[in-house]
C-alpha cells in the first residue's frame, strides 16, 4: 500500500518559533562510492553499494522511534535494462530520455504534463515506484510521500548533453511551480532511491533495488546524521549529484554572494533557459542540497565533474605550498570567481557515468579508499565498508587536505590529485590571463606608511567614543607586541542595551561559533590553509571564463592605511574609478534625520556605480560642523543591501573609512557584513600619537604594522570559531545574533541577521551618536575612563564589584556563612545593578493549584479536544499526545 500523506518540515511549513530556527540545523554523516572501473553495469555494484551502506549505519541516528532513521539512500547510474522490462512501453535508445524520481505532487500530473511539453519534450509515462512501508519506521511511515517515476523523452535533442540541461530546466519549473513536489533526480544518465531511512532499510523499502535486472555500474551512498534538526524524506542524500559528509560553515555568505550575482548570471549553453531557473536555491534547504545546486549549475554551464568541485572547495594554494606555477595559477584565477564554500567536507559526487570524491582544505573529515584486482574502487569514510582480501588491493590510501580523487569510467581508469589538476590548469592559458591583467600600483601593499597626527585628535577621540581604556588596554598593546592583549575569560559588564553609558552600534552585536559536529579551527595551527586576501573588482558572471575576470585588485589584507586609501582614491585606471560618500546626519532632525540620511547615502551609492565607479568609500572623516557621523556598521549594511537589490553589488569595492572603528570585533563586523576593506584612521592616528608621546618604544612605522599585524590575527581567529579560513568565504556572511535590537530595526537594516531578543531602534541609534557629538563640544582635557574591562565607579556596570568581591573573598577565607549571603545577596538582586537578561527577570515562589483547579485543566482540556475532533483539525499525534496529557491530571486528581 503506498501513503500518500507527505509532511514537508520547511521554513515553510515548520516557521520559526521562540528560540527555534530552522537556519541553524547541521549534519554529519557517512558517505561512500563503489565503482566498477570496467565500466559494465551489474547488479553486483548495487549490492555492494547496499552492503557499504549498512556498514555506515553506526553513522546515523535515530530519534525517539528507534526504527526511523536520519535519511539513507543510492545514487546510481540509469538501470536501463530494468525499466525496459519494467515499463511495458518502448522507451526511446540509451541517453534519449531521462527519469524523475518525485516525492509528493499527487494531483498535479496535468502540471507536470504541461511543464515537460513546454520545454520541447514529452511525458512517456508515470511508474508508480513499489515500496514496502511496513518496513520501516513508524514516524518515517508517516510522513512518507507518494514516490513516482517521471519518463521523459527527449528525441528533439541534439545530445545526451543538451537532454541533461533541459532536465534540469524542467525540474527547476516544476520546483517552482509546485511547492509540495522534490525531485530526487531528474537525469538521463542517473537516478537516486533515497528517504527517511535507516541504512539497512532502503533495499527493503524500495522493491526496485532487488531485482537481479537492476544495475549500475557505480553506487553512491549516504547515512545522514542530523544534528539539532528535523530529519526529513527531501533532506536525505544523496543529491542530484554528490553526497556530503560534514558542513558548509560558509553557506549563509555563499548564499548572499550568490543572490548579487544572480542577476549578471549568462551562458551560451544554457541560453535563456538559464533565467527560468533562477533563484537557483529553493528555500529551506541544507547547506549540502545548496552546494549541490551551486555544482549542478556549473556542470550543466559547460565545466566538467572535476573542474566544478574544485571551484567550489579548491585546495589551499598560498605562498607557502609547494605547487607547480599552473596550478597556483589556476587557483588563484578561480578564487575570483568564487568564493570557498568552506568546512570540514568530505565530498563524493557523480554524474552517473563517471565519479570522484575530494577533501576540504583542513582534511577535518576522513575519506579512504581501495582499488582491487577486479577493477572495483571503494571509498568511503572509514575502511571496512566491504570485505577485499589483501591479495587482491591493487592499491589504497586515504585523501589528504585538499585532494581529489576520479573514476574516470569512460576510459576505465583511476585517476590521481596532481594529473587532474595539472589537466584542469593547462585547459586555459590561466597563468598567462593572472599574470598579464594584474593591477599593479606603485607602492600600494609594498611599503607601509604612518598616519600623520591630526591637530584635532583629542576631539575626533570624543566624537567616535574613544576612552582611556581605548587607547590603553586595546590600541596601545596592539601597536606596541603586534597582537592583542590577554584578558581572563567572560566578561561581567552590561550588556550593551542594559547598560548607562552611551554605545557603539558594534556593541550590540555577538558572533556565532561552530558547534558539534562543525568544529572551530585553530588559526595557529591551521594557518597555512588561512588567507585575508580579498579582491575589488570580481566579474559577477561566474559561468564564463575570459582574461578580463582577472582584472582584479588585490588585497593582501583588509586593514588599509591612509596611504594605501588615498593610493586607490586616485588610481588611475579608468576602469575602476572611485568615489567618496560621506557617513554623516543632522544634529537634529531638522538638519537632517538618520533615516533620511541612510536612504541619501543608499541612492548615492546607485548612483555612483551607475556612473562607473567600482570603488565606493564610505568616509566619516573631516564632516564638518554640524554632522554627526553614521555608524559606520549602519552604513556598510545600507549601501551593501542598496547595491545588492539594485543588481550592481558583486564588481564593487566597499572600502569603509571610519574613525570608530579599533577594536577586531569591529573589522570582523564590517566585514561579515559586506564591506571589501578598512581604514581605521583614527586608531591608526592614535598610534602614530602614542609614539610620539612615548607610550610606545617603537617607531610609527612599526607601531602601525603592529596594530595591522594584530588586527589580521585578530580576525583569523574570530573567522576561525566558525569553522571558516578565507576571508572571501566570511565577507557577507552575516553570522552574527544580534542582542537588544528591535525586530523592526534587524529586519530592515539586518536581514539574515539573528536576533532573539527585542530592544532599541533607529531612534535609540541616532540618540547615542548625538550623545557622542555633543559630549565632543564640551571642553575636557580627559578622555572618559570607559569601565569596560576594569571597574570604575564612574565607568561600566559590572556583576562583580569591590562590594561583591570582599564579601566572596572573606566567604571564602574565613568560612562566613554571613558574609556567603551578602555576596549571594549582592550577585542575585540585579534590580538597581542590571548588566544580564536574567537580572530582568523576577522569580515567582512556587504555587499550589487547588484540586478543583485540576479538575477544571482537565474539563477544559476535553472541551478543546471535542470541539477540534468535531472539526477534523488534529493530526493522530496531536491525538496521542492530548490523551497522555489528559491520562496525567487524571492521575492528579486521582492522588488528591
Amino acid at each position: 500500500m503506498q501513503i500518500h500523506q507527505w509532511r514537508q518540515y520547511s521554513p515553510g511549513a515548520m516557521p520559526d518559533r521562540g528560540l527555534y530556527s530552522f537556519d541553524n540545523e547541521h549534519d554529519a554523516c557517512g558517505v561512500g562510492l563503489v565503482a566498477d572501473l570496467s565500466n559494465k553495469p551489474t547488479h553486483k555494484i548495487v549490492e555492494m553499494g547496499m552492503t557499504g551502506l549498512k556498514r555506515l549505519t553506526h553513522q546515523g541516528a535515530v530519534g525517539s522511534d528507534p526504527e526511523t532513521g536520519d535519511g539513507a539512500g543510492l545514487l546510481l547510474s540509469m538501470p536501463d535494462e530494468f525499466f525496459r522490462r519494467e515499463l511495458g512501453c518502448e522507451l526511446p535508445e540509451t541517453g534519449r530520455y531521462g527519469v524523475a524520481m518525485i516525492f509528493g505532487a499527487v494531483g498535479e500530473e496535468a502540471a507536470i504534463d504541461k511543464i515537460v511539453s513546454s520545454e520541447n519534450a514529452r511525458v512517456i509515462k508515470w511508474r508508480t515506484v513499489p515500496v514496502r512501508p511496513e518496513k520501516i519506521g513508524k514516524n518515517a511511515g508517516r510522513n512518507c510521500p507518494f514516490i513516482r517515476q517521471l519518463f521523459i523523452g527527449g528525441e528533439a535533442f541534439e545530445s545526451r548533453e543538451i537532454l541533461e540541461r533541459k532536465l534540469f530546466v524542467i525540474r527547476r519549473l516544476i520546483e517552482k511551480a509546485i511547492p509540495d513536489c522534490y525531485i530526487c533526480s531528474c537525469s538521463s544518465r542517473s537516478i537516486v532511491y533515497k528517504g527517511l531511512l535507516l541504512a539497512g532499510q532502503v533495499e527493503k523499502f524500495y522493491v526496485d533495488l532487488a531485482s537481479k535486472h537492476f544495475k549500475s555500474t557505480l553506487a553512491l551512498v549516504h547515512q545522514r546524521y542530523s544534528t539539532n534538526t528535523f530529519p526529513t524524506w527531501e533532506l536525505a542524500h544523496p543529491f542530484r549529484y554528490l553526497a556530503h559528509n560534514g558542513e558548509i560553515n560558509t553557506l549563509r555568505g555563499n548564499l548572499n554572494q550568490l543572490r548579487g550575482r544572480e542577476p549578471h548570471l549568462a551562458s551560451e549553453l544554457m541560453g535563456g533557459d538559464l533565467k527560468k531557473i533562477l533563484p537557483l536555491v529553493r528555500n529551506g534547504q541544507s547547506d549540502s542540497a545548496c552546494l549541490d545546486n551551486m555544482f549542478e549549475l556549473l556542470v550543466a554551464c559547460g565545466r566538467d565533474l572535476r573542474h566544478s568541485i574544485l571551484m567550489l572547495i579548491p585546495q589551499a594554494w598560498g605562498e607557502k605550498y609547494y605547487m607547480g606555477r599552473d596550478v597556483r595559477a589556476f587557483f588563484e584565477y578561480h578564487s575570483a570567481l568564487m568564493e570557498p564554500w568552506d568546512g570540514p567536507a568530505a565530498v563524493a559526487f557523480s554524474d552517473g557515468v563517471n565519479a570522484g570524491a575530494v577533501l576540504d582544505r583542513n582534511g577535518l573529515r576522513p575519506a579512504r579508499y581501495t582499488l582491487g584486482s577486479d577493477n572495483i574502487f571503494v571509498l568511503s569514510s572509514e575502511t571496512g565498508v566491504l570485505d577485499i582480501s589483501a591479495d587482491k588491493v591493487v592499491k589504497k590510501g586515504r585523501l589528504r587536505p585538499g585532494e581529489i580523487i576520479y573514476c574516470d569510467m569512460e576510459n576505465h581508469r583511476l585517476v590521481y590529485d596532481g594529473e587532474i589538476k595539472n589537466l584542469a590548469a593547462r585547459s586555459r592559458p590561466y597563468r598567462r590571463w593572472v599574470d598579464e591583467n594584474k593591477i599593479s600600483m606603485h607602492g600600494l601593499f609594498s611599503v607601509l606608511s604612518a598616519s600623520d597626527l591630526s591637530q584635532n585628535l583629542f576631539n575626533e577621540q570624543r566624537l567616535f567614543g574613544y576612552s582611556r581604556e581605548d587607547i590603553d588596554v586595546i590600541i596601545a598593546p596592539m601597536a606596541a607586541n603586534g597582537k592583542e592583549a590577554l584578558g581572563s575569560m567572560g566578561n561581567d559588564a552590561a550588556l550593551a542595551v542594559l547598560s548607562d553609558q552611551p554605545q557603539l552600534l558594534f556593541n550590540y552585536f555577538k558572533q556565532l561559533f561552530a558547534q558539534v559536529t562543525n568544529p572551530p579551527i585553530d588559526p595557529i595551527r591551521e594557518e597555512l590553509v588561512m588567507s585575508l586576501t580579498t579582491y575589488i573588482g570580481n566579474h559577477a558572471n561566474i559561468l564564463n571564463e575570459s582574461p578580463e575576470h582577472a582584472r582584479l585588485i588585490k588585497l593582501p589584507r583588509p586593514v588599509l592605511t591612509d596611504g594605501e586609501i588615498d593610493g586607490l582614491r586616485n588610481i588611475k585606471f579608468a576602469d575602476f574609478k572611485s568615489r567618496a560618500l560621506p557617513m554623516a546626519f543632522g544634529v537634529t532632525d531638522e538638519q537632517g534625520s538618520l533615516e533620511k540620511a541612510l536612504e541619501k547615502l543608499a541612492v548615492s551609492a546607485i548612483e555612483a556605480v551607475k556612473s562607473g565607479c567600482r570603488i565606493l568609500i564610505l568616509s566619516d572623516r573631516d564632516l564638518g560642523e554640524n554632522s554627526v557621523p553614521i555608524p559606520s556598521l549602519l552604513a556598510t549594511v545600507t549601501v551593501n543591501k542598496a547595491l545588492n537589490e539594485a543588481g550592481l553589488r558583486p564588481e564593487v569595492g566597499l572600502i569603509i573609512q571610519s574613525g570608530e572603528v579599533r577594536e577586531i570585533m569591529h573589522f570582523a563586523l564590517l566585514l561579515g557584513f559586506g564591506a571589501t576593506a578598512v581604514n581605521p584612521y583614527l586608531a591608526l592616528a592614535s598610534v602614530s600619537a602614542l609614539v610620539e608621546n612615548g607610550r610606545i618604544d617603537v617607531d610609527k612605522i612599526t607601531a602601525t604594522g603592529n596594530y595591522i599585524k594584530a588586527v589580521d590575527k585578530g580576525l583569523l581567529k574570530v573567522i576561525s570559531k566558525m569553522g571558516i579560513s578565507t576571508l572571501r568565504s566570511y565577507r557577507s556572511a552575516q553570522i552574527f545574533e544580534a542582542v537588544g535590537l528591535s525586530s523592526e530595526f534587524v529586519s530592515k537594516y539586518f536581514p539574515g541577521a539573528v536576533s532573539r531578543i527585542g530592544g532599541i531602534g533607529i531612534a535609540e541609534v541616532a540618540s547615542e551618536a548625538r550623545a557622542r557629538y555633543h559630549a565632543a563640544q564640551e571642553k575636557s582635557e580627559l578622555l572618559a575612563f570607559g569601565g569596560q574591562y576594569r571597574y570604575r565607579k564612574s565607568g561600566e556596570q559590572h556583576l562583580w564589584t569591590p562590594e561583591s568581591l570582599s564579601a566572596f573573598r572573606q566567604a571564602v577565607q574565613l568560612n562566613n556563612p554571613a558574609k556567603y549571603r551578602e555576596y549571594a545577596k549582592l550577585i542575585d538582586d540585579q534590580s538597581k545593578r542590571l548588566c544580564t537578561l536574567r537580572g530582568l527577570f523576577e522569580l515567582a515562589p512556587a504555587v499550589s493549584i487547588p484540586l478543583d483547579e485540576v479538575e477544571s485543566a482537565e474539563s477544559i482540556i476535553r472541551r478543546f479536544v471535542s470541539g477540534a475532533m468535531s472539526l477534523g483539525s488534529l493530526s493522530p499525534e496531536a491525538h496521542e499526545t492530548i490523551a497522555v496529557a489528559m491520562n496525567r491530571l487524571g492521575a492528579m486528581s486521582n492522588c488528591g
